[in-house]
């Protein structure tokens, strides 16, 4: 029985090297303040094997994205509503084992606890990895806090 539980357990960590392996598209601050003109980060790694090729980030509901970073050798696309940025897609490479961050001002919402950014990652093979919802619901790499503005 016993070692039925170590190779069913082997198993298991066999299927979940690919997950680890990925890389995590993450966004800094983890918190701000509601209404604040910010200055974003985003971390883009490639852990596994296959190089990253690019990334699309969703600009939630009441972020005003006022100006985005575009380092030498990046393309970007930005999709709009109105006069509002409400998504960006960098492509670039990042071969397995480098990172790149990228950077943009925005300003917070009005209201609300936290922002929770779309941020998903794509392969040179084809995959794509969601770094906003994860197996136990949205993932703390894709939210940003927010704390109530103190006026003065």
């Amino acid at each position: 029985m016993r070692s039925k539980n170590i190779k069913v357990a082997i198993m298991a960590f066999a299927l979940l090297i690919p997950v680890f392996s990925q890389a995590h598209v993450t966004i800094n601050p983890r918190e701000s303040t509601q209404r604040a003109t910010q200055r974003y980060t985003v971390r883009i790694p490639t852990e596994g094997e296959v190089t990253t090729t690019s990334v699309d980030m969703g600009v939630p509901e009441g972020v005003i994205v006022e100006s985005l970073q575009v380092p030498v050798g990046w393309t970007y696309e930005v999709t709009r509503e109105d006069d509002r940025i409400v998504a960006v897609t960098w492509e670039v490479n990042v071969k397995p084992g480098e990172f790149l961050e990228v950077g943009l001002v925005a300003r917070n919402p009005r209201e609300g606890s936290e922002i929770v950014w779309i941020l998903k990652q794509h392969f040179e093979d084809g995959t794509v990895s969601d770094w906003t919802n994860g197996p136990n619901g949205i993932r703390p790499t894709a939210v940003t806090r927010l704390a109530p503005r103190v006026e003065r």
